[in-house]
């Protein structure tokens, strides 16, 4: 197990961002700390860390804490402080352009107008790292997309939004253990509801 595997989870820090759209990366990797039994500690590298075994592999599940738009910052400190290769790392964020409801995993590709996905691109120089799109459908009628993300889920909505969470982590275990590939073969599409 010399191989460590870098998971982050995009999203604001701060209680009053916590249940938002835009967050939803951190609920992914808050999940995996629970499956996994491990626990964020303080700030590093202007992320949050939680460093264990998850899915029989070495982990670091990681918050940064910066706010989205340069999340890169932090990723760029945790890849080069714990000399993570980009095949051993994943990046989770909410996607405007997926319905809620829908996953979709990627090897590579554009920020597809994500801030926080932007930022690490730049950061990082290249946009060959994998990553888990969670759906969270456009604003209705006229909202601005920015205020829409920074909404909380409700109703419904946060029923649906907490079954992708855990098809998310799923999806995350299917890739430490059996590659991108298969994950996206698995996991890619709408997430089944009760």
């Amino acid at each position: 197990m010399s191989e460590r595997y870098l998971i982050i989870g995009l999203g604001n820090p701060g209680p009053e961002y916590a249940k938002t759209r835009h967050n939803i990366g951190f609920m992914v990797v808050e999940e995996l700390a629970r499956r996994w039994q491990l626990t964020f500690g303080k700030t590093t590298r202007k992320a949050q860390i939680a460093a264990g075994i998850g899915g029989g592999k070495r982990v670091l599940l990681a918050k940064p804490q910066t706010y989205m738009n340069e999340s890169g910052q932090a990723v760029r400190r945790l890849v080069d402080f714990y000399q993570i290769e980009l095949a051993q790392l994943i990046v989770i964020h909410d996607d405007l352009d997926l319905p809620l409801g829908a996953l979709r995993l990627r090897s590579a590709g554009s920020a597809g107008g994500q801030k926080g996905v932007k930022s690490i691109i730049d950061h990082l120089g290249v946009p060959e790292f994998s990553r888990v799109r969670c759906g969270i459908g456009r604003p209705p009628g006229v909202m601005d997309p920015a205020d829409y993300v920074l909404h909380p889920f409700s109703g419904d909505e946060a029923i649906t939004a907490r079954i992708v969470v855990e098809h998310a982590a799923d999806a995350v275990e299917t890739w430490l253990q059996e590659g991108i590939d298969l994950a996206m073969t698995r996991h890619n599409g709408p997430v089944e509801l009760p």
